[in-house]
């Protein structure tokens, strides 16, 4: 899909604000999701991350599963992408006023992965600027319980998309 856009250093703002991403919901075969804590914060959640100019959605999402956490295209399998963009507002106190283009949110496509490499090596100190510090697999539901406020409605978006598939027999007996 063509989207008008604006670019601002590596990122991608549309005109209306909202910096293009990806956002990845990473499912084990007990159907437990990964979660991750940010680094030096009490603040988790699933890794996700900007398009930058040039790169296609599923090519900003193996980036950021490189960058994030350490895992490569072959230890995952693409079971499902969201629909439609999911966006959320950041706060007034997250705006950088000054910055130009001005990014008031994210817009982000949604992919649901499935681990398909139970030996692969989580790593986050893939880049020297860290995201995370800690991480944990989770029950399906439990991230809606910790997401910051401003996310949590699409990560409510997101997870009720990927319900059917993740919470089915068809994916208990695949795995």
């Amino acid at each position: 899909m063509r989207v008008k856009a604006i670019k601002r250093e590596n990122s991608v703002i549309d005109e209306e604000g909202f910096r293009l991403g990806v956002g990845i919901v990473l499912v084990n075969a007990k159907r437990q999701l990964f979660f991750a804590k940010r680094i030096g914060k009490e603040a988790w959640q699933f890794p996700q991350g900007g398009v930058q100019e040039g790169e296609t959605e599923e090519e900003a999402m193996y980036r950021e599963l490189k960058e994030e956490i350490g895992l490569k295209p072959e230890d995952v399998k693409i079971l499902s992408v969201s629909r439609r963009w999911l966006r959320y507002r950041l706060p007034k106190r997250l705006i950088r006023a000054y910055s130009k283009p001005l990014c008031i949110g994210q817009k982000q496509k949604w992919f649901l992965l499935k681990l398909v490499n139970e030996e692969a090596n989580f790593d986050f100190k893939v880049t020297e600027s860290p995201e995370f510090d800690a991480w944990g697999w989770v029950s399906y539901w439990y991230p809606l319980t910790q997401v910051v406020s401003f996310k949590k409605r699409v990560y409510s978006m997101a997870l009720k998309e990927f319900a059917g598939l993740v919470l089915s027999k068809k994916f208990w007996e695949s795995s």
